[in-house]
C-alpha cells in the first residue's frame, strides 16, 4: 500500500483531496487498473452502530463488530470491492484478494490512528462448501464508508475506487462532504424505528430431532468415531411486522457488554446478527490471541447459588473433559504453524448475564512475519467448541444429525486492516433475520456422559437471550 505523506496535501479541503485523487488517477493510468483511494480522518466521538443505522440500506452489504466492554467498534457499509470463495482454499483465496487490493491502494490522512486504512470485512460460513442461499461460503469486502472507535479515538474512513478517467473534483467534494457529516454526526437525524415487532409464531421443524440427534451422536462416540461433536437447534420465529435487526443488536450490546455484538448483511435484505462470547483469533501489536470456550452452566439467582454453580462447573468431569478437547485441538493446530503458546494450566470462568463458561485464554508472539490472521483462522476453524474432535471425523456427521444448513452460524466473522491486524469471532448466540422472519440458533457440545434432555435445556438457555432481545 502506498502511503502519501499528509504534508504533501496539508489542507483538508476539496482542492487538496482533488489533488490527492488526481495522483491516484495518474497511478491508475500508469498501471492500467483502478486504484483504491483511502482517506482516514480522526473525528469527534462517534457510535459506529448508530452511524450504520443511519446509512443502512437493505440492498447493500454491511459489516459491524463491537465489544462494548472494551469500547471497540467498527462498522462499514456499501461494498467498493468484494470477493467470494468456497472450498478448502477459501481463507487463502480471500487473503490473496486482500493482498492484491493493498498492492493497488493509495492512502492518506491519520494513518497512525487505530483502525486507519482500508478494513476488510469477512464472513466465513461454518461449512467450507456451504450451499446456504443467504450467504456464500466466504466473503470479504472493502466498504465505501467505515467508522471506528478504539482507545478513545474515533475515525471516519472513505474508500474510493479511482479509475483512469475518474472525475476527481466531484469525488473529492463527495468525500469531504461525507467526512464533514461524520465529524458532527447528528444522531437526532436517525429515523425512529417505531414500536418493536411482536413475535406471533415460534416453530421448530421437529422438536424431537435435537434429542434424537444427541442420542445418535452418543452412540457414535461410544463406538469410537470421535470424542466430541457439537449439535445445534434452529428455531424459526415470525413477527407481526418486519424485524429491526440493528435495534436488536443494540439491545444485545446493552445486555451483554462483554460479548462481541455483530451484524453482517447480505445485500438481499437479510442480516445475520448476534452476541457471541467466543473469539476465534485476534492479531494486535505482534501478538496472537485466541481462547478455548467450552463447558457451560446457568447463572444463579443470588451470589450463593451463582458460586455453587460456578464451583460445580469448575469440578465437572464431563465439562472439563469437553473443555480439554478444545484446548488440545487449538494447541495442536497452532503449534503446527510454528507458534509457541502461552496458556494457564487450568481454565477459568467467563460469566455472562445468563450463562457461564469454562475459558482458557491462549497467546502467542508473532515473530517477524508470522502467520496472517486468515492463516490462523484456516487452521482453527471450526474449533471443537462448534464442530467436534477429531474434526475430520465429527464435522461431516453434523448436517445429517442436525437436519438444517448452518450458514454463518458457528462461522467466522470480523475482519482485518492493511497491517494484518484484526479480529475474527465465532458466530454463535445468533440468528438470521429477513423481513418479518428469523431463524435463531444455539448449540451444545456432546461428549460421553452427555444427557439429551439436559443438552436441550442448555440450548433453551442460550436461545433465550436472542428471543428476549427481538421484541
Amino acid at each position: 500500500m502506498e502511503i502519501v505523506p499528509t504534508k504533501k496535501f496539508p489542507q483538508r479541503d476539496a482542492a487538496a483531496f482533488a489533488a490527492f485523487l488526481g495522483h491516484c488517477r495518474d497511478v491508475a493510468r500508469q498501471k492500467g487498473r483502478p486504484q483504491l483511494a483511502n482517506v482516514s480522518l480522526r473525528v469527534r466521538h462517534i457510535d459506529p452502530l448508530a452511524v450504520l443505522q443511519s446509512i443502512y440500506e437493505p440492498g447493500q452489504l454491511h459489516g459491524y463488530l463491537e465489544r462494548p466492554q472494551t469500547e471497540e467498534a467498527i462498522a462499514g457499509a456499501e461494498a467498493v470491492l468484494e470477493k467470494t470463495a468456497s472450498g478448502p482454499g477459501r481463507f487463502a483465496a480471500l487473503r490473496e484478494f486482500a493482498g492484491e487490493v493493498l498492492n493497488n491502494t493509495i492512502a492518506i490522512g491519520d494513518l497512525d490512528a487505530p483502525m486507519a486504512g482500508p478494513f476488510f470485512f469477512c464472513a466465513f460460513a461454518f461449512d467450507k462448501d456451504s450451499a446456504d442461499e443467504a450467504f456464500p461460503a466466504a466473503r470479504v469486502f472493502v466498504p465505501l464508508w467505515q467508522v471506528a472507535r478504539r482507545g478513545g479515538e474515533c475515525l471516519a474512513v472513505a474508500n474510493v475506487l479511482v479509475t483512469p478517467d475518474a472525475p476527481v473534483e466531484l469525488l473529492a467534494k463527495r468525500v469531504l462532504a461525507a467526512h464533514g457529516k461524520f465529524s458532527v454526526f447528528d444522531y437526532a437525524g436517525i429515523p425512529d424505528p417505531g414500536p418493536a415487532p411482536k413475535v406471533v409464531d415460534t416453530t421448530e421443524a421437529d422438536p424431537q430431532a435435537f434429542e434424537a440427534g444427541v442420542t445418535e451422536a452418543l452412540g457414535r462416540i461410544e463406538a469410537g468415531n470421535y470424542e466430541k461433536i457439537v449439535l445445534a437447534r434452529a428455531v424459526d420465529v415470525r413477527a407481526d411486522r418486519p424485524f429491526q435487526p440493528l435495534e436488536t443488536v443494540n439491545r444485545l450490546r446493552e445486555r451483554f457488554p462483554s460479548c462481541y455484538c455483530f451484524s453482517f448483511a447480505n445485500a438481499l435484505g437479510g442480516s445475520f446478527i448476534g452476541a457471541t462470547p467466543e473469539r476465534l483469533a485476534r492479531v494486535r501489536d505482534g501478538v496472537l490471541e485466541t481462547e478455548a470456550l467450552a463447558g457451560s452452566a446457568a447463572r444463579g439467582q443470588g451470589a450463593r447459588e451463582d458460586a455453587h454453580l460456578a464451583a460445580a462447573l469448575l469440578s465437572s468431569e464431563k465439562d472439563l473433559r469437553e473443555h480439554g478437547h478444545v484446548v488440545a485441538s487449538i494447541r495442536q493446530r497452532l503449534e503446527a504453524l510454528g507458534l509457541s503458546l502461552e496458556l494457564p494450566a487450568q481454565p477459568g470462568l467467563l460469566k455472562l448475564a445468563n450463562v457461564q463458561h469454562l475459558r482458557t485464554p491462549i497467546r502467542a508472539a508473532l515473530n517477524g512475519e508470522g502467520p496472517h490472521l486468515l492463516d490462523v483462522a484456516a487452521a482453527l476453524h471450526p474449533t471443537p467448541a462448534v464442530g467436534g474432535r477429531p474434526r475430520e471425523q465429527a464435522v461431516p456427521d453434523i448436517p445429517a444429525l442436525e437436519g438444517f444448513s448452518r450458514g454463518l452460524f458457528a462461522g467466522a466473522l470480523g475482519g482485518f486492516d492493511h497491517r494484518g491486524e484484526g479480529e475474527l469471532v465465532v458466530g454463535i448466540r445468533s440468528g438470521f433475520f429477513q423481513e418479518e422472519t428469523a431463524r435463531l440458533f444455539a448449540g451444545a457440545g456432546i461428549v460421553a456422559g452427555s444427557d439429551p434432555a439436559r443438552e436441550k435445556l442448555e440450548t433453551d438457555m442460550k436461545l433465550r437471550a436472542l428471543q428476549e432481545a427481538i421484541q
